[in-house]
């Protein structure tokens, strides 16, 4: 047995070491200190409950998942969709069936659940039964709901030969590409869940760019190199990086300054008592700092909204937001410019282009044109309301949680100058949300993040066919129901977008929301990180990165 060096603090240093040595065969790295091997360093500060793709539903699943595995697409840093197992796909004439061609050099990691230890090549069969799984109730998946109500019932998922997987839809639906990105659906190898069973959750197999290698729960867990990774980049292979380390610290100040004492190469975000210290006015680094870490400041598919019931129900009668006119005369009474800089930083940007953020490839601030400041426009349109300075309306109930209290008191502060009598009502997130479902709340704080990188996922808000959730506000539009059902018809991208952008400007039109920012993602890296990018989805993506 090797004993470890006295310079390898614990387990996990060593085991990095040991790790390090059998990547590289090399006698330089006997003598590295374990902080100089080339490993990446990130903590996941809410913790990982499973390495089993089918359970992606957050964050902190996602991101390793996405190192250990591939999907048939991926996405690029501006959210279009490239290939990945699959080298090319064709649609069908009627939008129901896509047929994909996968490579022939895809190889599953190395692991005894194959015969002599030795990953075999990945087949059509494999994203069958993948997607199989997904859906089969045993599996008890959260993302089951991605092929509900849309795939074929019968024979949704079929492999013609080794190399050409077909799936069939109900209808049209363009968006499936998009959700064929997410990482529910990775490509995974039935010989490993035949061995694994319900342990494959902490001894994962796919195809990604690094190899599942050691988790202790809580303390840290470490992905290793894949050596037969399929991926390119240009004449060099991918990865660069020997391995991944992952810690949990669960304090988001403690992780901050385990960053500031380059003791991780990455942190997602800081908490919201250092950035006075970090950030600017201007929403960027200060400049002590820029010296000292990399900032990437890039969308984050999440807009955060004021909504209205648009609606009598049994349970809300005389709702006076069933006035479009006082949902208007809101959305112009105040400064969302102002409102970021006070209380974010300047991170965001105003929602001022409608509902659907920034980041999107649809996003068209030229052709969807919102709401601006104007108190005057303001208090034209409460007068025309039959509300002049906000005579005959009752006192407004505006319900938040406390996380976003502050936002909600510079609002109603700000309306309170066009007479409007407004009083904040701070819940629990699951109460209002149980309130918003059954629509008990005329006037409630809401987010919508996106699930896959397509603005349907945002105009499935406001179609009337659509319950609590998504759709909140009980909105209903003839003409906005049948442009939906186009659009998701309608396999032309750039005539799907025109059709996007007049949904977005009924919307506008008829205020069901308020719009407030769209939200940013905040990357801060070390200055030796080369080719960390960021993208809308925020999913961490390791296999262009190198420690310099």
């Amino acid at each position: 047995m090797i004993k470890p060096y006295p310079y390898f603090r614990n387990t996990i240093h060593y085991l990095l070491f040991t790790i390090c040595c059998f990547l590289q065969s090399c006698n330089s790295c006997n003598q590295a200190h374990t902080e100089k091997l080339n490993f990446f360093r990130y903590n996941q500060s809410s913790g990982i409950t499973s390495l089993d793709p089918a359970f992606a539903k957050d964050q902190g699943v996602i991101w390793p998942c996405n190192q250990l595995y591939n999907s048939l697409v991926q996405l690029d840093d501006s959210l279009n969709i490239k290939p990945c197992i699959a080298r090319s796909w064709e649609i069908s004439e009627d939008g129901k069936t896509y047929t994909f061609h996968l490579r022939r050099d895809v190889r599953f990691h190395n692991d005894s659940c194959f015969n002599g230890g030795k990953g075999r090549y990945a087949n059509a069969q494999d994203v069958v039964y993948s997607f199989n799984r997904i859906i089969d109730p045993k599996t008890a998946s959260p993302g089951a709901w991605i092929f509900s109500n849309a795939v074929d019932k019968s024979e949704p998922f079929i492999a013609l030969n080794d190399s050409t997987f077909q799936l069939k839809l109900v209808k049209p639906f363009r968006p499936m590409l998009g959700i064929l990105t997410m990482q529910y659906c990775s490509v995974i190898p039935s010989e490993a869940i035949k061995k694994y069973g319900a342990n494959f959750r902490s001894h994962p197999v796919g195809t990604g760019p690094f190899m599942f290698k050691y988790w202790k729960e809580g303390t840290a867990l470490i992905l290793a190199k894949n050596p037969n990774y399929f991926e390119a980049d240009g004449q060099e292979k991918l990865p660069y990086l020997d391995g991944i380390k992952i810690s949990f610290i669960d304090n988001k100040k403690t992780e901050y300054l385990s960053f500031k004492q380059k003791e991780l190469d990455f942190i997602n975000s800081i908490d919201a008592s250092y950035m006075d210290e970090v950030m600017g006015d201007d929403g960027n680094l200060k400049n002590d700092l820029k010296e000292k870490f990399n900032l990437i400041k890039t969308p984050y598919l999440n807009t955060e909204y004021l909504g209205f019931l648009t609606t009598e129900t049994t349970v809300v009668e005389k709702n006076p937001f069933m006035n479009k006119r006082l949902r208007q005369a809101i959305n112009y009474g105040f400064d969302r410019r102002e409102m970021l800089r006070y209380l974010r930083k300047g991170i965001g940007k105003p929602a001022e282009s409608g509902f659907t953020p920034y980041g999107l490839p649809s996003f068209n601030g030229e052709k969807v044109i919102g709401y601006t400041y104007n108190p005057d426009k303001a208090k034209q349109l409460l007068k025309e309301a039959g509300y002049e300075n906000g005579k005959g309306l009752p006192q407004l109930k505006l319900y938040t949680n406390e996380t976003y209290k502050e936002f909600a008191l510079f609002i109603s502060k700000r309306l309170e100058q066009l007479g409007l009598n407004i009083k904040v009502e701070i819940d629990q997130p699951s109460i209002l949300r149980e309130w918003m479902t059954k629509g008990t709340v005329q006037f409630f704080r809401g987010s919508w993040l996106a699930d896959y990188p397509d603005a349907e996922s945002y105009f499935a808000v406001f179609y009337s066919k659509n319950s609590a959730p998504p759709n909140y506000t009980r909105f209903s539009n003839v003409q906005y129901d049948a442009l939906y059902e186009k659009a998701l018809a309608e396999n032309d991208d750039v005539k799907r977008y025109e059709i996007y952008h007049q949904m977005e400007n009924i919307i506008l039109a008829e205020a069901p929301v308020v719009p407030l920012y769209y939200d940013e993602v905040l990357h801060f890296s070390q200055k030796n990180v080369e080719g960390l990018t960021a993208n809308a989805m925020n999913i961490l993506n390791l296999k262009r990165v190198k420690l310099k």
